[in-house]
């Protein structure tokens, strides 16, 4: 991230995901995650899972984010690839 902030650039696209501990407060929860979906100014979903994921239960939310995010990139009407395959 940060050699991407040095030469300016912003993807156009992109998914954010990431852990986090709710034991220091649901206002620091998945900071990172909101900081990056900030800076890159993402409108895609992001993913927030307490801790390290594992079981059914994460799986399936994984499972649904990424869904979600590729359904959101296909029906992005800016998208790059609606270009290249028009």
């Amino acid at each position: 991230v940060a050699g991407i902030a040095e030469r300016g650039e912003r993807p156009r696209q992109l998914a954010v995901f990431g852990t986090g501990e709710t034991q220091w407060g649901q206002e620091y929860y998945c900071g990172a995650v909101h900081r990056l979906i900030r800076y890159f100014r993402s409108d895609y979903p992001p993913l927030e899972i307490e801790q390290m994921p594992h079981g059914q239960r994460h799986a399936g939310a994984i499972e649904a984010w990424t869904d979600a995010v590729l359904a959101h990139y296909w029906s992005n009407t800016d998208a790059d690839h609606r270009r290249q395959h028009a």
